[in-house]
């Protein structure tokens, strides 16, 4: 999951908050709100150059111990995330699989191994014990499938009505193997762009559970771990330059980050971009861009154009990549931007999500 630090070269430069006095919604949407919150509030006391990379994770220099004496050096991926997705399940998930999946998935988006999980738990007054153990069974289940071990907690138990039910945070570590470096920074013109599989059922997911549609789209929720299907892609190529799993704000803003951090120009075939029959009647009867729905089991891959098609044979031998597809390019120019060419052959700016489309979706 994208954690938004906006591309800085230097020291910390506060973006001014549009003179809001308060947090509102869209600052948690991942797009560009959040982006001049954290670039404002955060940022600046906490400012490093783990923060400043703008990955999904922060990557760190460790001795690791061996046994015996023997040590050697190392890097571990870090990531933490909070799950706050309303209502609790809903088709294809729940609060409890996604908080596993959600924090394993931005570990592996820098080419990590995800070896260790811890779960936080703030709980509120009054929530059914059956509820809870259906989220930790889940978390048992999803934490199996990503061969992850959770290994500390906390708990936590607030008033009746001050946490809808349960919130979730979970932080990841995982050993980046020796000699890669993935990043949002290392985009290249020539390279291609591939998509794991079909945009958006996540976010139309939950907001059937929200019977906020007024239909039944029958559209489950992608959430998946994404650890193994990584491995795949590296197995076969040395020429992965970026991953980045498009949750809040969906693939536009995700792609939009991308092309700022590697200052190039990322172009897309529309065309090529699949979504689902219910995604896309869901978000043209609703006005939304699909580009913008969050998802939560699927990655952009950037890889050198020459391993592209290894890629995709590797990806479509696994399970949570039989649907990848190219969907475009990286070009020089124009610099961090976004272009898609449209079906009648037009080409237009794809911008990042401005406010907030689905609330609570992760």
């Amino acid at each position: 999951m994208t954690k938004n630090f906006p591309d800085m070269q230097g020291p910390a430069c506060p973006v001014p908050l549009q003179h809001k006095k308060k947090v509102v919604l869209g600052h948690g949407s991942g797009g560009q709100m959040s982006q001049d919150l954290i670039a404002s509030m955060f940022l600046p006391p906490f400012d490093n150059p783990y923060l400043r990379a703008n990955d999904d994770a922060g990557v760190v220099g460790v001795i690791l111990d061996q046994g015996f004496g023997e040590e050697i050096s190392g890097r571990l991926a870090i990531s933490t995330d909070s799950h706050v997705v309303w209502p609790l399940f809903f088709p294809g998930g729940d609060i409890g699989r996604l908080a596993v999946c959600g924090t394993v998935n931005d570990v592996a988006m820098m080419g990590a191994t995800p070896n260790y999980l811890t779960a936080g738990f703030i709980l509120e007054e009054g929530l059914n014990f059956e509820v809870l153990e259906k989220v930790v069974g889940s978390m048992h289940d999803a934490a199996l499938e990503a061969n992850i071990t959770i290994i500390a907690g906390d708990t936590k138990v607030v008033q009746k009505g001050k946490a809808d039910l349960l919130y979730i945070n979970t932080t990841g570590i995982g050993i980046v193997p020796p000699g890669l470096e993935i990043s949002g920074a290392n985009a290249q013109p020539g390279d291609i762009v591939i998509l794991s599989g079909s945009i958006g059922d996540h976010g139309i997911a939950v907001l059937e559970a929200r019977q906020e549609l007024g239909f039944t789209s029958g559209i489950q929720s992608d959430i998946a771990p994404l650890n193994h299907l990584v491995n795949a892609i590296l197995n076969v190529s040395n020429q992965v330059h970026t991953m980045r799993d498009p949750t809040r704000g969906g693939l536009a803003t995700s792609l939009n980050e991308i092309a700022r951090q590697s200052k190039v120009c990322i172009f897309l075939e529309e065309n090529s971009i699949p979504i689902k029959p219910g995604v896309a009647a869901a978000c043209e009867i609703l006005g939304f861009d699909p580009l913008f729905i969050a998802n939560e089991g699927k990655l952009i891959v950037i890889v050198g154009r020459d391993d592209a098609d290894n890629v995709i044979e590797a990806m479509h031998a696994e399970r949570y990549g039989e649907e990848a597809v190219i969907i475009g390019e990286v070009k020089p120019e124009p610099q961090s931007r976004v272009l898609m060419r449209t079906p009648i052959g037009s080409t237009r700016v794809v911008g990042i999500l401005s406010g907030e489309m689905l609330p609570r979706i992760c």
